[in-house]
């Protein structure tokens, strides 16, 4: 937290800008109001987009771009959230915000479309106006992926998708996934892995779960309640591609997880990380395994835009600032 805090503070000097209204504004200017009706009901889809500096060629890499885009519009579809701008409108808005801002270094960018009207006790989603905006900070690691984790897995619940979509990322839905990395934070872990009602295993609080048993790769399916994760898809097309190592996706037994070879998690923020530790039982030798490893890499030289193979997943935007 002190990191990403200096962080911040290092670029308060420097003019920052975010896009809200049609328009980007300078990020102290991007408000809304109290009466927000978001704000009071979670009435919103966001997406978590990472763009990897590369220093070599001097850009900023944002990785899947399109598919994060692709993702939030399914997720308005469902809010019954319209905006005016088609996949290819957003990123263009997304790269131009990030040439202004001029960042030379990892960024995180966030888009939220929400419903914007200053309205509250109002249920009714088809009444209540709707807005977008785009926010982009400077970003550090959001887990240290450096070490294997010790993971707890959580006594809160994935909820059902028949209670609440879980396959995009609906503001609301991370209640729960903040109860969970926030118990286990209290409890000395460094994240929570979540199950379903029927104490299958979903995911962790912001990742996706892959597992090695028997030298084959399994996955929650999207039957688990689980995010599909844009991260979750380039790991599994990288395993089949690279390694040559297909992807089962099937129910995964919370005990499977203590027999397994190897674990792991990704997510945009969090890349592809070990978990080495689950309810305090060693999940293998305790280390990131070799599968592990092998993603681990072809996963960081491709979100930078040094594998030429998937140079499509990469947009490459050279900072500017002003």
């Amino acid at each position: 937290m002190r990191a990403l805090l200096h962080i911040e503070e290092k670029y308060m000097t420097q003019q920052a800008w975010a896009f809200l209204g049609g328009k980007q504004v300078p990020l102290e200017d991007a408000k809304v109001g109290v009466r927000t009706h978001a704000l009071h009901y979670g009435t919103a889809v966001f997406e978590g987009i990472r763009g990897n500096w590369n220093e070599r060629t001097g850009n900023v890499v944002i990785f899947r771009l399109k598919e994060h885009y692709e993702r939030l519009l399914r997720g308005c579809n469902i809010l019954r959230i319209q905006l005016p701008f088609s996949v290819d409108d957003l990123c263009e808005i997304t790269t131009d915000l990030l040439e202004r801002n001029g960042y030379r270094e990892d960024v995180y960018i966030r888009p939220l479309a929400f419903k914007g009207e200053q309205l509250v006790a109002n249920l009714n989603l088809n009444s209540v106006d709707d807005e977008f905006m785009v926010v982009i900070i400077p970003f550090g690691s959001y887990i240290d992926n450096s070490r294997p984790l010790k993971c707890q897995t959580s006594s809160w619940r994935r909820p059902m998708d028949s209670s609440m979509p879980t396959g995009v990322k609906i503001s609301g839905l991370y209640t729960t996934s903040i109860l969970a990395k926030t118990e286990a934070i209290a409890a000395g872990f460094d994240e929570a892995i979540l199950l379903n009602q029927d104490g299958t295993v979903s995911e962790g609080s912001g990742e996706n779960l892959f597992m090695i048993r028997d030298g084959v790769i399994i996955t929650p399916s999207e039957t688990d309640n689980c995010l599909m994760g844009i991260t979750r898809d380039s790991v599994i097309q990288l395993a089949r591609e690279e390694l040559g190592m297909d992807v089962v996706q099937r129910h995964i037994h919370r005990s499977e997880l203590y027999l397994a070879e190897e674990v792991f998690l990704t997510g945009t923020a969090a890349h592809v990380t070990a978990v080495g530790e689950l309810d305090h039982r060693a999940i293998g030798t305790g280390e990131t395994g070799p599968i592990t490893k092998k993603l681990q890499d072809l996963y960081f030289s491709t979100v930078v835009g040094d594998n030429e193979k998937y140079s499509d997943w990469c947009t490459l935007v050279s900072p500017s600032g002003g």
